[in-house]
């Protein structure tokens, strides 16, 4: 119903090689957290959740789920996302290597924010309520009331950086990422002005989790 509601031409399909089985859910939530760290070890210089970090418009990786962290990782390698830095980087892991460092950056210490103050009442309801008129519905259904993410492929967005975000929405806007699971993002962010883009983004930026 929501794909016919907006009339896109986004198609009903996984754009992912990464199926969520029992069996793939138990080999990434067994991955080992110490080989994981040996690993992270050629991340931390971008993705720690550090004071030098906190203005680049890479992601912190710290406390994200590590379902989603494989995912991604899976995806870079495949090409179902576009990065020629990161697919250069997951090429030289394997699918253990990627378990590992995933469940160590899953039990680090989330990037803390201070909570947002003067957020726009349009921005709130749109994370608290939607928006029944173009079909949206509430960004807290699937990254959580707080913005700690939720289920196996929904990622944690508070304290995250503000132009990481705001990127990410536009790359879902224009299609240039598309690995998001029957193009659900797409469809959101098709919805979305540039100008709430940016709101919410600077929204989970200063929301802690």
């Amino acid at each position: 119903m929501l794909l016919l509601a907006l009339g896109g031409d986004i198609r009903a399909e996984p754009s992912t090689r990464v199926a969520w089985t029992p069996e793939n859910l138990r080999f990434v939530q067994n991955g080992d957290a110490a080989k994981g760290h040996e690993i992270a070890q050629s991340c931390d210089g971008c993705h720690a959740a550090s004071p030098e970090n906190a203005q680049t418009p890479y992601p912190s990786l710290h406390g994200q789920s590590a379902t989603y962290l494989y995912k991604q990782l899976r995806d870079y390698k495949d090409g179902s996302r576009a990065s020629d830095i990161m697919a250069a980087f997951a090429a030289n892991l394997s699918d253990q290597d990627m378990a590992d460092v995933a469940v160590w950056y899953s039990r680090k210490t989330a990037p803390s924010a201070p909570a947002a103050v003067g957020v726009p009442e349009a921005i709130e309801q749109l994370v608290e309520r939607g928006d029944g008129r173009r079909v949206l519905a509430p960004c807290a259904v699937c990254h959580g009331r707080s913005g700690q993410g939720q289920a196996v492929d929904n990622p944690a967005l508070a304290g995250q950086q503000a132009e990481y975000l705001e990127q990410t929405l536009s790359a879902y806007q224009s299609g240039a990422r598309h690995n998001d699971l029957y193009g659900r993002m797409r469809l959101i962010a098709q919805q979305l002005s540039a100008e709430e883009i940016k709101q919410l983004a600077r929204y989970y930026a200063r929301s802690g989790r």
